[in-house]
């Protein structure tokens, strides 16, 4: 990318995470009936896989896989992430989460529990009065896709197999600027009656790449 350096890149070689991301464990918050489990994070055959699965150590619940990558912090920059998911049933979010305090947020990529297309929202403000803005892409899912956000100080720009599908030019309050992870995820809703699976799904992750 001109004007911008890798400072990153990953493709899940080998069969376990590599150094600089962390496994999610225990309930979401804002979601009483979502439950994350390290075991639900595994690498082999040169992919990530996040899987959601009725899980007989957790009463057959529905449980959900998620990981940070919170070795590295920066603030501004370009994410990419090569990706899809196998059906639909739980939220799949590519996401960029501060390292203090919330908001901010940025989803550049998040399924909704389906598997036909996917949406990207800046959140922003005090969390007891957050705003947003949020996009929508109709997009085949389960095929292999190329994720990226653009997160400068003055736009946030969403990519897709490289195209920008949709740019933010906004006010400095609405774009972070503050240090921020790259989070990736799945989530139930299962008590809300939303992104509640049938079956096991998984997000799977090829590779990814970011700059500074």
């Amino acid at each position: 990318m001109s004007g911008y350096s890798q400072n990153y890149v990953t493709d899940f070689s080998g069969n376990t995470l590599p150094a600089g991301w962390y496994t999610y464990s225990g309930t979401p918050g804002g979601d009483p009936g979502g439950q994350w489990a390290s075991g639900h994070v595994t690498v082999g055959g040169g992919l990530l896989n996040l899987s959601t699965y009725q899980d007989p150590a957790y009463n057959n619940e529905w449980v959900a896989g998620g990981l940070c990558q919170c070795g590295h912090t920066q603030t501004y920059g370009a994410y990419f992430v090569r990706s899809r998911v196998t059906g639909g049933g739980p939220t799949g979010v590519e996401l960029l989460w501060p390292t203090v305090g919330w908001p901010p947020e940025i989803d550049f990529n998040e399924t909704g529990g389906g598997a036909g297309s996917t949406t990207a929202t800046d959140i922003w403000g005090p969390a007891s009065g957050k705003s947003q803005n949020q996009i929508k892409l109709n997009i085949d899912m389960t095929q292999w896709h190329t994720w990226g956000v653009i997160w400068t100080p003055s736009s946030i720009t969403y990519t897709v197999d490289g195209r920008a599908w949709g740019t933010m030019p906004a006010s400095s309050v609405q774009i972070p600027s503050v240090p921020m992870t790259l989070d990736l995820q799945q989530q139930t809703w299962c008590s809300s009656g939303f992104a509640c699976p049938s079956s096991q799904q998984s997000m799977q992750v090829d590779w990814v790449a970011e700059y500074s």
